[in-house]
């Protein structure tokens, strides 16, 4: 046994991961009743969201307390490779539909009871709110633009104060980073039991009905992170960029499929940031601020069910609107984090566009939430590892600049 561990710890966490992935695969067909399975993928979820709002403070404020004038943290290319990261998904979601015109079947069954927001205005109007947020309740709840607005005032408050206090913040956050990492480890458990939970309980047959609206939403996310992604990163660092993407999907992206949550998965990006290379001073901000506005895989959820919804209605749109659509869906994506429910609850918002009613509107986040078993774990793959990838490459391009 104590052989067995010892090459276990050894094994890459990757491939550990895969050995998850397929016992749980094999335990969710052959012992689907056995819930107590996927107890350890809730547990293991629980554990990352726990720790993960702690850990972005602690690290956003003791980088910033850290932080000496000049020092260079690449923060506002960070920031402009997300902003143009999003709209690009937003615009290839809506190239997609010319080639791949989707309609819906809109039913009563697709109804849910839950509240979209009205629009644009009352987005932005909660994002301001969560600003504000009590510091305490926003670790509580994972409010996590509440926790980064306040770990940047604590971290500006604090770049005056005595080494003895400073060194006592960066031994939490080193604290909060090894509980991470011991967390991180358990990983291949609990996504076995993610895996067994997705198995047991979401058979195949329900999906069957949705499949070519599953293709174009998995294959639009995938055109994003296999060409859109690279073409930018190439733009950026003018090498090969596809080592960096193909390990941000392995490592990043991986997790993030079975966590279904960006905000689980930023322990993770912060330890391939670490792996990576990658300036301290800048992940331990930019990975909570992806995680809260790089929504690349939201864009493309809204915009393809949004104009599966047009085209059912046969409402005509020239290419203006569409790309209205994508600006709109881009910023609306940007504040999904702050909305109850997610991208899916942000589509009444962009439906508003073509003068789609509400009760329509919620009839497609019905749907959405059908076919969510494959989109959201989709989305926040492609979400969770482009905040690792647009980090590295802001940093790969100054090392460029350098060179040349």
């Amino acid at each position: 046994m104590t052989r067995f561990f010892k090459i276990w710890n050894r094994t890459p966490l990757i491939k550990r991961i895969a050995i998850g992935v397929v016992i749980g695969l094999f335990l969710g067909l052959l012992l689907p009743k056995l819930s107590l399975i996927g107890l350890l993928g809730q547990m293991f979820v629980g554990g990352l969201k726990a720790i993960a709002p702690l850990l972005v403070f602690v690290l956003v404020a003791n980088a910033l307390s850290q932080h000496e004038e000049g020092q260079k943290s690449n923060m506002s290319t960070v920031i402009g490779l997300y902003l143009v990261g999003t709209f690009s998904a937003a615009f290839v979601a809506v190239l997609v539909n010319y080639i791949f015109p989707l309609t819906l079947t809109l039913t009563k069954s697709a109804e849910t009871d839950l509240a979209a927001p009205q629009g644009i205005a009352e987005v932005f109007q909660t994002l301001l709110l969560k600003l504000v947020d009590n510091p305490i309740n926003a670790i509580a709840t994972a409010n996590y633009i509440g926790v980064l607005t306040w770990a940047v005032v604590f971290g500006l408050a604090m770049r005056n104060v005595s080494p003895a206090t400073k060194e006592l913040l960066q031994t939490l956050s080193e604290v909060t980073s090894k509980v991470v990492t011991w967390i991180i480890n358990l990983a291949p458990i609990g996504i076995l039991g993610l895996v067994f939970t997705t198995i047991s309980e979401n058979g195949v047959g329900i999906l069957a009905d949705y499949g070519l609206l599953i293709a174009v939403l998995v294959g639009t996310m995938l055109t994003v992170a296999l060409v859109v992604n690279p073409l930018i990163a190439f733009i950026m660092m003018r090498e090969n960029p596809y080592p960096l993407v193909f390990r941000c999907l392995r490592e990043s992206g991986l997790t993030a499929f079975f966590t279904r949550s960006s905000a689980a998965n930023i322990p993770v990006n912060m330890k391939l940031c670490e792996d990576l290379g990658l300036n301290k001073d800048t992940y331990s901000v930019s990975i909570p601020l992806g995680a809260t506005i790089n929504m690349a895989g939201a864009a493309i959820t809204i915009n393809v069910l949004t104009l599966a919804a047009v085209n059912t209605l046969g409402i005509s749109i020239d290419f203006l609107t569409a790309l209205l659509l994508s600006v709109v869906a881009a910023v609306s994506a940007c504040g999904a984090s702050g909305v109850a429910g997610g991208s899916l609850l942000l589509i009444p918002v962009a439906c508003s566009l073509f003068g789609i009613s509400n009760d329509l509107a919620m009839q497609v986040v019905g749907i959405g939430f059908i076919v969510g078993v494959i989109q959201d774990s989709c989305e926040t793959a492609l979400n969770s590892s482009t905040d690792v990838l647009f980090t590295a490459v802001a940093e790969k391009s100054v090392w460029g600049k350098k060179k040349r």
